[in-house]
């Protein structure tokens, strides 16, 4: 198997398009959201429609369960796509549910979005708590069945309790440094050495909210700051999940940030003046553009080595280490 292309995630408004535009720019593999705020019902249901998806389209995508798939992907020129969710709200308040949904194809799921759950506290929170008692159970069974704890939308005491209390590596798919640029969802120093120390991953994020300079952050820019993280957090800790939300209508945007939580307007880290997506940066668009930052990575002084790690063998390891039932002494080995 050659290097393979991961983006650790992505919740396009899915279509042929879309599929095409993976193939073009070689992506392997993606991470695709298929739920925020829904429950379980609804959840089966979008599974439902990805399995008219995966039929309609057969020759660009299939379902991925296991690592292996990547490899399955680059033979036969697909896409293997891995289910993720955004919210525990599809588990509702059933730890049960956490293997059927694993069952059903559940790689990822957030303890939160944004606000706090049953599980953690999000980051929009004034006070983060960390992990509930039933988020402590949540995580174990998650990590029994090999479902990846992605802490991406959660507090930083929520996030550096998952990182301690999970036996094997969390992920955080789609963030980037604070300290690069300051925001509620981007990650502290002492979150990123953590999630670095316990064999976890980092994606970067595209979406231009977590980008210094929003849609007018430049490739230099950002090639930069994933070059100086990969060389504090080791390179092997550090992938690429885009946030892309390609040609989404800005209700979707509206459902990922209010849900049924409230009825007032919520903005998110947009503004009443920029109340929906906020535009792309002009060299990262859709899935053709993965190449823009294989080449923004080479001119910072990667080698072509530790660009296909970023790019994606990073992410496959990831994944080989995570989707399977637990082992014992899995994260002792990560380290």
């Amino acid at each position: 198997m050659t290097a393979p292309r991961i983006d650790a995630l992505q919740y396009a408004n899915w279509s042929g398009k879309v599929f095409r535009q993976m193939r073009a720019g070689g992506v392997d593999a993606v991470h695709a959201t298929i739920t925020y705020h829904e429950n379980f019902r609804e959840t089966v249901l979008g599974i439902e429609a990805w399995n008219r998806r995966f039929a309609e389209h057969a020759d660009l995508i299939f379902q991925g369960f296991t690592a292996d798939d990547i490899a399955l992907a680059q033979s036969t020129g697909r896409t293997a796509i891995f289910f993720g969710s955004q919210n525990p709200s599809c588990i509702e308040d059933d730890i049960g549910l956490v293997e059927v949904l694993h069952r059903l194809g559940l790689r990822f799921m957030q303890l939160t979005y944004n606000n706090q759950s049953l599980l953690a506290t999000g980051c929009y929170e004034a006070e983060d708590t960390g992990l509930t008692r039933m988020g402590r159970e949540v995580v174990a069974e998650m990590n029994r069945v090999g479902m990846v704890v992605d802490m991406s939308h959660s507090g930083e005491r929520s996030t550096l309790d998952a990182i301690e209390h999970s036996t094997r590596p969390i992920a955080i798919t789609h963030a980037n440094p604070a300290s690069w640029h300051p925001t509620l969802r981007n990650k502290s120093d002492r979150v990123l050495e953590a999630l670095a120390q316990s064999g976890g991953m980092l994606g970067f994020s595209l979406y231009p909210h977590h980008l210094k300079g929003g849609g007018d952050c430049t490739l230099p820019e950002f090639c930069e700051m994933v070059a100086r993280t990969a060389e504090r957090m080791g390179v092997e800790r550090v992938g690429i999940g885009s946030d892309l939300c390609q040609d989404q209508p800005d209700s979707v945007v509206d459902w990922m940030r209010v849900g049924r939580w409230t009825r007032k307007a919520d903005f998110g880290e947009g503004s009443a003046d920029i109340p929906g997506f906020p535009p792309m940066p002009g060299w990262f668009r859709d899935n053709r553009d993965f190449d823009n930052i294989a080449r923004g990575l080479r001119a910072t002084g990667m080698s072509g080595a530790e660009v296909a790690a970023v790019l994606g063998g990073n992410w496959a390891r990831f994944f080989a280490e995570s989707f399977g039932a637990a082992r014992a002494g899995q994260r002792e080995a990560a380290q």
